[in-house]
């Protein structure tokens, strides 16, 4: 198999779940910085629009969406499983409240003034202008929830995640599953990014001892390239053999079609291939690049659109 490459940057709150989860399971990777934001054009050479923040690159496969690479990583190291069999379909609901519902409501928490100033640190004014337009263009011109309405909410979501921590060391067991990981991301941002806002987790110390210790996880063992070594390494690879699984026909869009898969919310830029698979769990098109040559660009069923490019 070829290496593990994570796509990201540092500050990302999705990539610290990768991050941790690539060190729950002892994986070696490759890390590849990439920018905060738009333009990202080797990113795109890989995805071919998809811009959201990190992507998963193994060979000529890019993988989209934390839910989906968690998916991949558990598939190539199944010790320390995501999924515990006990509560398998409860721990990924647990999961899809963490990086849906619980994750706006924190980070508009975390950008309050104070916060922000901390997040955009010593950047020039043009920096900071560009980073805030590139973010409402990726909530598509929405709003962020004012910071008293989302400190409500965060402080209401942190009793809940207190209550589940009572008599346990992780939020569903013994072991950390993937709703830990997908809950922590933005309270790790809050507690090591916003420190200002961070006593807001004083009145909840489960949670507090429950974040340092998913932080005691690490990040794996792990090098840094550059974007230029990944597309050659995209280049020069061959796709992996598609999962021999039913075509699973939701839309009335054969297999061999020209399609534009886009997220339903958030980050909505659109990717356009050729629709090679399409089973009960995702989505992956076929599509060529000068830099990345031909890749299959795979995506999870939830959370995105699929439609046919018009004639």
């Amino acid at each position: 198999m070829s290496d593990i490459i994570l796509h990201h940057y540092p500050t990302s709150p999705f990539a610290e779940k990768i991050r941790l989860v690539l060190g729950y399971k002892q994986l070696t990777w490759k890390s590849v910085i990439i920018p905060m934001m738009m333009p990202k054009p080797d990113v795109v050479a890989l995805s071919g629009g998809y811009r959201r923040t990190p992507i998963l690159q193994i060979g000529a496969d890019v993988y989209c969406d934390t839910a989906l690479i968690c998916d991949v990583l558990e598939h190539i190291q199944p010790e320390h499983t995501l999924y515990p069999a006990s509560h398998k379909g409860l721990a990924r609901v647990v999961a899809q409240w963490g990086d849906s519902l619980t994750f706006g409501p924190v980070m508009a928490f975390n950008f309050q003034p104070s916060g922000a100033a901390e997040i955009m640190g010593s950047n020039s004014t043009e920096w900071v202008t560009a980073f805030v337009q590139d973010r409402q263009a990726m909530r598509g011109g929405a709003p962020r929830m004012s910071s008293s309405d989302a400190a409500a909410t965060y402080k209401s979501y942190l009793r809940r995640l207190s209550d589940m921590l009572t008599d346990q060391p992780f939020l569903l067991g013994d072991a950390p599953c993937i709703a830990d990981f997908s809950v922590a991301h933005p309270i790790w941002f809050t507690q090591y990014r916003t420190p200002s806002v961070a006593g807001v987790l004083d009145a909840t110390p489960l949670v507090k001892a429950w974040l340092e210790r998913m932080m005691a996880l690490g990040h794996g063992k792990f090098t840094e390239i550059s974007s230029a070594d990944a597309l050659a390494v995209a280049h020069a690879s061959q796709t992996a053999p598609l999962a021999d699984e039913p075509f699973q026909d939701d839309h009335g869009i054969p297999l061999g079609s020209e399609v534009i898969v886009a997220a339903d919310t958030f980050g909505t830029e659109p990717t356009y291939g050729q629709l090679v698979a399409a089973t009960r769990t995702r989505l992956t098109l076929r599509r060529s690049d000068a830099l990345a040559g031909t890749v299959h660009v795979h995506f999870p069923r939830i959370g995105f659109t699929l439609k046919k490019v018009p004639a």
